[in-house]
């Protein structure tokens, strides 16, 4: 089996070093290729050097994704987050399990960081995972390349891509469940406060099972630590007085 590792990013200049210095000894066997959103730091620079394709894609992660997946030349896919680092023995679990058990999958996950917390928030993540047949993004999500083309690839909205995937991979096959762990940087957790950023991630994906729009999740998302009060003021800046 040939892997293909995509990865998008999107000024992640701090990160995307230390990620493909970890990625170097899988180059054997296994291409490397970044998927940049118009990053308007130095990411592409620090990043060309240490991977075999460096692409330039519209901004959004499902369409970088998809458009690494396009060009990658690998039969089994791995969609992997700047952030986040693989087990030493990855790649041969993969190929172990693949076929015998199923046409695509992820991992355990482990969240860096000092805050007790984030082994909680990690351990739910993978039960909840188990329980439900659906991934997350920063659980490193792997699939055949037949698998993914076959159900039309990532959809391309603003969040919740990876659970729409799951959800048509499922009938496909059920997910493997690799125990092996991937660590991925529980920084958004500890800036945003974990238990804020909890409430948030609850309240997206109920909103989400209830129908709201990816668009609008996406902003709650990308600014999560907002108080009622600037959400008011930037309310009021979109649709101000009328002054009656």
């Amino acid at each position: 089996m040939n892997f293909s590792i995509i990865i998008p990013t999107l000024n992640e200049e701090k990160t995307i070093e230390a990620c493909l210095l970890a990625l170097q000894p899988l180059r054997n066997n296994c291409e490397i290729i970044i998927v940049d959103g118009g990053s308007a730091d130095n990411t592409r620079v620090v990043a060309e050097s240490l991977v075999d394709k460096v692409i330039t894609s519209e901004k959004g992660r499902a369409r970088q994704m998809n458009n690494g997946a396009r060009q990658a030349n690998g039969d089994i896919l791995i969609f992997l987050h700047a952030d986040t680092s693989l087990p030493e023995n990855a790649l041969p679990l993969i190929q172990q399990q693949l076929g015998s058990r199923g046409k695509w999958g992820r991992f355990d996950i482990q969240l860096s960081g000092k805050h007790f917390m984030l082994k909680v928030i990690a351990q739910m993540m993978n039960w909840r995972s188990k329980l439900m047949g659906i991934a997350t993004g920063d659980q490193v999500i792997f699939v055949t390349r037949q698998a993914f083309e076959a159900v039309g690839q990532y959809p391309e909205i603003n969040l919740m891509e990876d659970i729409v995937l799951c959800k048509a991979l499922k009938k496909i096959s059920p997910p493997i469940n690799l125990k092996a762990k991937v660590i991925s940087s529980g920084r958004r957790w500890e800036h945003n406060g974990i238990y804020t950023t909890m409430l948030l991630m609850w309240s997206l994906r109920l909103r989400y099972f209830f129908g709201a729009d990816p668009q609008t999740l996406a902003f709650l998302y990308t600014n999560g630590t907002f108080t009622s009060f600037r959400l008011n003021r930037l309310w009021g800046r979109i649709y101000p007085p009328t002054g009656d």
